[in-house]
């Protein structure tokens, strides 16, 4: 089986994932090993393994291309590619992503400057007198 391509999104990152069927378990981020790209944290690298919970018989190699935003950022989108890339596998693993929330895109934005106002939200101090 050939190599299945999918992008993922969220806030500001976007990644490209190339997922190649019967491989080592092998994850390249950005021409690095996924262990130095992420760090030793391990919340961040475990929601970027979550989705091959769900096919533990199956090994992947994965060659992902990630860019813009900030750690956390670029992690949900990795996580959000990968599940699409296991999902286009078949019926069955579509129907696991879409149970364990990975195929949803999360919409959250940061929200823009609003004119007359140092930020989005924040008022300039009230003066009664």
């Amino acid at each position: 089986m050939e190599k299945i391509v999918a992008t993922g999104r969220r806030k500001t990152s976007s990644a490209k994932v190339f997922l190649m069927p019967n491989g080592t378990g092998k994850m390249v981020v950005n021409d690095k090993d996924i262990d130095s790209y992420f760090g030793n944290n391990p919340r961040i690298k475990g929601m970027v393994v979550a989705p091959f919970d769900f096919v533990k018989d199956q090994k992947f190699d994965c060659v992902i291309s990630v860019k813009g935003g900030g750690v956390a950022s670029q992690a949900g989108a990795v996580r959000h590619a990968i599940s699409r890339a296991i999902a286009k596998l078949g019926e069955s693993f579509h129907h696991s992503m879409k149970k364990a929330g990975f195929l949803t895109r999360d919409p959250r934005m940061v929200e823009r400057k609003k004119p007359g106002r140092p930020k989005a939200r924040k008022r300039f101090q009230f003066s009664k007198r």
